[in-house]
């Protein structure tokens, strides 16, 4: 077993899903997050517990992505060539994204640069993310034990009736890094059942320090949409739970669906119905994580993804910090992830 210190400072890699090429991640601001995760955690708790609190993470955000100083010097084409961000993607004069925080947010033309395949029996990505497939059931080699996260923590100890829905079901993991798209869209067509916030703090989801048994996706404040898509127009899948997690450095998760394109955003609430593939919330600046949730054997993850996932020549964090191969495959916002049983 690899020592935690190690662990924590080698390289993490994952595969491009269009290419199947092991790629190494330029993990931003590592050495920070290092140091945060293992001095500070240790020496400082105090200081440890007020950098994850939401004024801390909101601060942060801003002098990263606010301060004037921080104002784009040069043409924001070269900025956005620098983090290499394919510039026909995005929606808009480019001559308009002259901050940080703008191009964080960006929109892209989803429409015509991630178009989704027209089959029903789909479930999409979310977002243009790494994903980790996952599940709750002790039977399958998916498995495992309340590492990634703590489930009952995750959903709320007080929703019983999701905690039964959801009981030995699938999960995806889609971490979001920070030179990402950042709007989530609907992986699933269906009626919101439910809608709510969870309060908590704003660990980093590097992977670093998820290994670190912080479990940051159950402890980080999230909004939990609970969706049905066994009615008319639907997914026909039962229940998705759709979590969105906030992370170091992203100040909230604003709700904003759109039926087209990104016109008329509108904060969902129960009883509306959302589309699959259409975008549903922006998160705010830094990295960020989602999590979808199945109920058990509703779905079935494409082969890629399972394969991907249990390769063991790549050097992934959650790989060496769980003991088993766990690696992420880099995919796109509304790709096919899976299909319906």
């Amino acid at each position: 077993m690899i020592s935690t210190a190690h662990q924590y400072s080698s390289a993490h890699q994952y595969i491009d899903r269009k290419t199947q090429t092991v790629k190494t991640e330029d993990l931003f601001f590592d050495r920070t997050i290092q140091t945060i995760y293992s001095s500070l955690r240790e020496k400082a708790p105090f200081a440890f517990n007020l950098l994850l609190s939401a004024r801390t993470s909101a601060l942060l955000g801003y002098m990263n992505y606010d301060f004037p100083l921080k104002k784009l010097s040069g043409s924001p084409q070269r900025l956005l060539s620098h983090l290499k961000i394919n510039t026909t993607e995005i929606h808009g004069s480019l001559e308009d994204y002259d901050t940080y925080r703008k191009i964080f947010e960006r929109r892209i033309c989803y429409w015509k640069c991630r178009p989704m395949e027209d089959n029903m029996d789909i479930i999409v990505s979310p977002a243009d993310s790494r994903l980790l497939p996952g599940s709750f059931s002790k039977k399958t080699d998916l498995f495992i034990k309340e590492k990634l996260f703590t489930y009952t923590e995750l959903i709320g100890p007080d929703k019983n009736q999701w905690l039964n829905m959801f009981k030995n079901g699938d999960y995806a993991v889609f971490r979001l890094t920070p030179d990402k798209y950042h709007y989530n869209h609907s992986p699933v067509s269906g009626r919101v059942t439910d809608i709510y916030e969870i309060n908590g703090k704003f660990h980093s989801c590097n992977p670093g320090a998820v290994v670190q048994s912080v479990t940051p996706y159950s402890k980080n404040r999230r909004v939990v949409t609970i969706i049905d898509t066994d009615v008319e127009g639907g997914s026909k899948i039962g229940l998705v739970a759709m979590v969105e997690i906030v992370a170091l450095m992203i100040g909230k998760i604003v709700q904003a669906y759109s039926d087209i394109r990104y016109d008329f955003p509108k904060n969902i609430k129960k009883g509306d119905f959302i589309q699959k593939g259409q975008p549903k919330s922006l998160f705010r600046p830094g990295s960020s994580t989602t999590i979808i949730i199945f109920q058990k054997d509703k779905i079935r993850f494409s082969n890629d993804l399972l394969e991907n996932c249990r390769k063991q020549n790549v050097q992934s964090r959650f790989t060496s910090g769980f003991g088993k191969p766990m690696v992420e495959t880099d995919i796109k916002v509304r790709e096919s992830i899976g299909i319906k049983n």
